[in-house]
């Protein structure tokens, strides 16, 4: 895990016995494995294998500083040119480069920290030595300050897991705030304040419509630039690897590179799993103006990209994808490659792995997620953010109708129709949807978030949603709706939670458009559970690119109109035009097409074969030890989910994987400070017991 770690303290804290600045190395308090960016008196360190290309610092005078890391596109002149607009306030520049990275200024004794805009890289901060400490990472801080577990935000997070406003700034360690995403955190002199640098939508004034085809040309542009950004990167060779133990019977290349946890050198990409994926392995494949794929490995310019290709046999049911896959791999600049997954590889198969820094639902397809990105390269593309930052959120269907655009839903609901099949109450579904939209539309924030809360309390009462697209676009035409584990919590964990949200109603806030702010709650779910997945499925020397979540890329499609997102086929229309754009016209037949239900099959699967463990982890939970589900609750769904009924997977994750991370945090050795001033508990050890009793 990499991550960044500085504070910002008032003069008055420096030079106390044991405080950072004393002068006296001995005393000096530092992260372990960490190298220092710029020292006192507000100091800054990266932490973990960052490689040297993504680590860039532009320094004007001892107080006037920026640092990037990551993958940032912006050239030395752009560097410096943020760093003098954010002296002068103007952080948004610091936001504006292609590429994933987080950026910190220093100007005098004021630092300001920028996350981004979809919330895959987020900042976190605690008060600490008459300061603010800040890192990209929570539990780095959770154990400066020896922090507990804060059981109210773990029961919002499975309950409530697409509303912010249950979560607001919480993380599970007590007393470790988050910045939320589009906002940056600015210190100085030991003061503290949160400020968005990203215009938001109002719930009265329309945001000003762009045209379609322009939008769209927006996105090719900002696609192009972000895999070109990774493209032209400078490459340096991996980490010294054990050596390879030679020709073993029955393994290739690859799966001795697999054995010894070392990916291939070059790029790759994702030739399976949906179109956005594969739209990124053919711009990479094929980019116009860049010679060649892979720079500064092997022969160079015009060595080929490997697509993987992830063949699910345990599950079946995907010839076609491979098929499409293969037809894609023609291209001569692809090498194609593929994974044939065994029962090992189903979710839910392997439930142990590293402790990341917060719980999320991919912990539980981890070793799915390694297995196949074992046989990528060491810079790999995937498509994860795609489908929330391209699709339609069902709450759009409110905004149209507070823009007085209802033509634009006859398509969309048309469509739900013809999902829900040929049913006896099928001809009033396109009334149904209509009517929930225009609910939704008419319902101010605070009341929809009062609603919200009452419609919690009954969550592990009530049947829950109808299945299918139906119901789940239902479902989601609202302010805020409980989440898929919901129906699994206590009474007193859900109580606690719909407290949250009626004190939430009552706070003051700037207002968004329902579809616009659900849409943007969805994004930053997901951005947050891939960032978990890239901690949990890390592989060494390799590092994942997701396009789809950089700054510039979600601006971009943010630009299109709802009326063009809520059309069936959109996103997949829209990659075509990409690509067309990029010149690249031959797709097959079929592309584009959904994979949702290979992925249900999957998980059914994976429980199945897991259920003995799972039993046995839900014998006596830490979650029922806190007071949030009941275990007996729990193996009962778990047996029900197997047995074929109709049991929301998604929230059996959620569970699964929190209980999980709670183990695995309660079981961790060490810390991640040294020094004499190094706190002498790591976060959440305080007076744990062998068998660990959590305390909310």
């Amino acid at each position: 895990m990499r991550w960044l770690v500085g504070w910002s303290s008032i003069a008055a804290s420096f030079g106390t016995a044991g405080a950072v600045g004393s002068g006296d190395e001995n005393l000096t308090l530092h992260p372990v494995g960490a190298q220092l960016l710029w020292g006192d008196p507000d100091p800054l360190w990266a932490v973990g294998d960052w490689r040297p290309d993504e680590i860039r610092v532009v320094t004007v005078d001892s107080f006037t500083r920026l640092a990037v890391l990551g993958c940032c596109a912006a050239s030395d002149e752009q560097l410096r040119v943020g760093l003098f607009a954010a002296r002068g306030g103007a952080m948004r520049h610091l936001t504006a480069w292609p590429g994933s990275y987080t950026a910190v200024v220093q100007v005098g004794r004021r630092v300001i920290v920028a996350g981004d805009l979809a919330g895959a890289r987020p900042v976190f901060h605690t008060p600490w030595a008459n300061g603010t400490a800040y890192a990209t990472a929570a539990l780095p801080l959770a154990d400066l300050i020896e922090a507990q577990l804060d059981i109210g935000h773990l029961a919002a997070l499975l309950a409530c897991p697409e509303t912010p406003e249950a979560l607001r700034d919480s993380t599970p360690y007590v007393g470790v705030k988050r910045v939320p995403p589009g906002h940056a955190l600015v210190l100085r002199e030991g003061s503290r304040e949160i400020t968005g640098y990203e215009p938001v939508a109002s719930l009265a004034v329309a945001a000003p419509q762009v045209d379609p085809e322009r939008a769209v040309d927006g996105v090719r542009a900002a696609l192009v630039e972000a895999v070109r950004a990774r493209l032209t990167a400078p490459r340096h060779a991996p980490e010294t690897l054990p050596p390879d133990p030679g020709p073993v019977p029955g393994m290739g290349p690859a799966e001795r590179r697999a054995a010894r946890g070392a990916p291939a050198p070059g790029i790759g990409a994702d030739l399976s799993g949906g179109s956005a994926s594969g739209t990124l392995a053919l711009l990479a494949a094929g980019l116009p103006g860049v010679p060649g794929t892979i720079l500064g490995h092997g022969t160079g310019a015009g060595e080929r990209l490997l697509a993987v290709t992830f063949n699910d046999l345990a599950t079946g049911g995907r010839d076609a994808e491979l098929e499409r896959a293969r037809a894609i791999a023609e291209n001569p600049r692809l090498h194609h490659v593929v994974v044939a997954a065994s029962e090992e590889a189903l979710p839910y198969a392997q439930l142990e792995g590293p402790l990341t820094d917060e719980p999320g639902p991919s912990l539980v397809t981890a070793e799915r997620h390694r297995r196949r990105l074992a046989a990528g390269s060491a810079d790999h593309f995937t498509g994860h953010g795609a489908r929330q930052v391209l699709d339609a959120h069902p709450a759009r269907l409110a905004d149209l109708l507070m823009d007085r655009r209802r033509r634009h839903l006859l398509r969309p609901v048309t469509a739900l129709a013809k999902a829900a099949g040929p049913t006896a109450g099928s001809l009033l579904v396109p009334l149904t949807v209509y009517r929930a939209a225009r609910r939704l539309a008419r319902t101010p924030y605070r009341a929809g978030l009062e609603s919200a809360a009452d419609r919690l309390l009954e969550a592990n009462r009530s049947p829950g949603a109808p299945g299918g697209p139906l119901g789940a676009s239902l479902a989601a035409l609202a302010w805020a709706r409980p989440g898929p584990a919901a129906r699994w919590l206590t009474g007193e964990a859900l109580a606690e939670v719909s407290v949250r949200l009626q004190q939430a109603a009552t706070r003051p806030t700037s207002v968004q458009r329902p579809g616009e702010a659900r849409a943007r709650a969805a994004l930053a779910r997901h951005a947050a559970d891939h960032r978990i997945l890239e901690q949990a499925a890390e592989i060494r020397s390799q590092r994942l690119h997701s396009p789809f979540l950089d700054n510039q890329v979600v601006r971009a499609c943010r630009d299109l109109p709802e009326s063009l997102r809520v059309q069936p086929g959109a996103r997949a229309a829209i990659l075509r035009t990409v690509l067309a754009g990029a010149g690249i016209h031959d797709l097959p037949p079929g592309w584009g097409a959904t994979s949702q239900a290979t992925s249900a099959a999957a998980n059914r699967a994976g429980l199945r074969l897991a259920l003995p463990q799972l039993m046995a982890l839900f014998d006596a939970p830490l979650l029922a030890d806190a007071g949030l589900i009941e275990a007996r609750v729990v193996r009962k769904a778990l047996r029900a989910a197997t047995e074929g009924e109709p049991v929301p997977l998604d929230g059996l994750a959620d569970l699964v994987s929190t209980e999980l991370w709670l183990r695995r945090l309660l079981a961790r050795r060490g810390t991640c400070w040294t020094g004499t001033a190094a706190p002498r508990q790591r976060a959440v050890a305080a007076g744990v017991p062998p068998r660990p009793t959590l305390q909310s």
